[in-house]
């Protein structure tokens, strides 16, 4: 048998690693976050910040999973009962609920660049009624790198480890979903740690930026394309540009100049959003900036508000303690970015 391990709150549960048993039928979702459904039914799933939800009315509920490095909370209306934070199978029953309806809510933590996880279910193993998923009226997607994920939030000290790096991540934690919550909308996080616009973080993977991984499925899968689907978020939030700029160009990268990068960096961000624009065209855009490259982004943003339809505003960031793992923000500083965020949307109402 193997085991994981579990941090849980005071009650009743089991645990198990048999996948190959068929459950009761599975709980109706709602899935915050893109998924590739696998031969046995299964939703694997990569980015951050992805979520799983129930509702059900009985005193149990029986979740299944298997995850690589995830850290995966469980909670039920609202309270944490569970974190899974070993890699493995877990066959859980949350026992003692008492009668009535409840939430029940799986949430990814941590950043899984490669690997990511199989979500096999939630159930009702002493039976009960299955109720309706309750989608909520407002839809966020949020685009961006290391900030967007919450990259070593929960940490104390600025010098970490790797593993500390990946333990002390959580995303659900990080800007995006704390405003989705503030604003009771539904979220998508779409985020990779030092990928920008056009560069990435130190000229790494000159191949590769988060626009061109963006269509994934998963971030590691090139072959998955995200399946059509009917999300549609009304507001889309884009922080990207701290990556681009961050260090000096070396030698052979194809920018001459940090002009020339400046240059490539504005037409390719402009690129991109018009391609969002075209597949939501009734979405706000919500563009951040530092102070290290926000009039780059007021001058994309600009020329975008003169296309026919499209709502476009900017925000500004700055003065945060970085106290997070390496230079990162902090859960203060996160705090900080969701009231600039939560400030500017109020401005795009209505949404």
């Amino acid at each position: 048998m193997v085991r994981r391990a579990i941090r849980a709150a005071a009650i009743t549960i089991a645990a198990g690693t048999v996948l190959g048993a068929s459950p009761p039928s599975t709980l109706p979702l709602l899935v915050g976050g893109r998924t590739l459904t696998e031969p046995d039914g299964s939703l694997s799933f990569g980015w951050p910040g992805t979520y799983f939800e129930s509702r059900f009315e009985g005193s149990a509920v029986r979740l299944r999973l298997h995850t690589s490095t995830e850290h995966m909370r469980l909670l039920v209306d609202g309270q944490q009962k569970a974190v899974l934070e070993k890699p493995g199978v877990a066959d859980l029953t949350l026992s003692g609920l008492g009668d009535g309806a409840h939430v029940v809510r799986l949430e990814k933590l941590t950043e899984s660049q490669t690997g990511g996880g199989r979500f096999l279910g939630f159930s009702l193993p002493d039976g009960g009624r299955v109720l309706s998923p309750r989608p909520k009226a407002r839809r966020i997607e949020f685009i961006g790198d290391s900030y967007t994920v919450g990259y070593g939030n929960r940490s104390t000290k600025r010098e970490c480890t790797r593993d500390e790096v990946h333990d002390l991540t959580d995303t659900q934690q990080a800007f995006g979903p704390l405003a989705a919550k503030r604003l009771d909308a539904d979220y998508r996080i779409n985020a990779y740690s030092g990928f920008g616009i056009v560069r990435n973080y130190n000229g790494s993977s000159p191949g590769l930026s988060l626009p061109i991984i963006y269509p994934r499925a998963k971030p590691d899968v090139p072959s998955a394309a995200a399946a059509k689907d009917d999300w549609s978020p009304q507001l889309i939030v884009i922080n990207l540009g701290t990556n681009d700029f961050s260090t000096p160009l070396h030698v052979g990268e194809r920018w001459k100049s940090d002009a020339d990068l400046r240059t490539d960096y504005r037409a390719r961000y402009e690129g991109f959003v018009r391609g969002l624009h075209a597949r939501h065209p009734n979405a706000k855009f919500l563009l951040m900036g530092s102070d290290a490259f926000i009039l780059d982004v007021r001058q994309v943003a600009g020329r975008l508000s003169q296309l026919p339809g499209l709502t476009i505003a900017t925000v500004q960031f700055g003065d945060l303690d970085r106290m997070g793992c390496d230079w990162h923000p902090s859960l203060a500083d996160h705090r900080k970015l969701t009231e600039l965020v939560e400030t500017e949307v109020a401005a795009l109402r209505p949404w």
